[in-house]
């Protein structure tokens, strides 16, 4: 079985751009456009980790990572934000909204693919939604 990601992005070159690096990998990527559109998919499909942005339009980042953390099925996802919000206390932010990880926009791409390893984890078939 690949391993799956999710990733709430809403905008089009950013998705791309860590799509494109993800499937290079062998990754298979899943979108959500916003976070209600995200919480959505995340409710149907289990996913060996999330990426999330945080400037989201309608539910924040913040928010959709709260309500993500509220499904049982991913309390123990990892969930990282993925964000430009770069200033002090955004990461302690996304950290106490739910996230497991911080990873600032632009990415490295020479970098990226090794950090994403880090939070993977892997789905077993009892682990899926019935």
């Amino acid at each position: 079985m690949k391993t799956t990601i999710l990733y709430i992005e809403d905008n089009d070159q950013n998705f791309y751009l860590v799509n494109y690096i993800l499937k290079a990998q062998g990754y298979e990527v899943l979108r959500g456009r916003d976070g209600r559109e995200g919480v959505a998919i995340a409710s149907r499909t289990p996913f060996h980790l999330i990426l999330l942005d945080i400037q989201l339009p309608g539910m924040d980042g913040y928010t959709t990572a709260r309500e993500l953390r509220k499904m049982p099925e991913h309390a123990d996802t990892p969930l990282v934000a993925l964000t430009s919000y770069a200033m002090a206390g955004d990461r302690e932010k996304a950290l106490s909204a739910g996230c497991t990880g911080y990873i600032e926009k632009p990415i490295n791409p020479e970098t990226f693919i090794q950090e994403i390893k880090a939070y993977i984890l892997p789905i077993t078939d009892g682990d899926r939604p019935k």
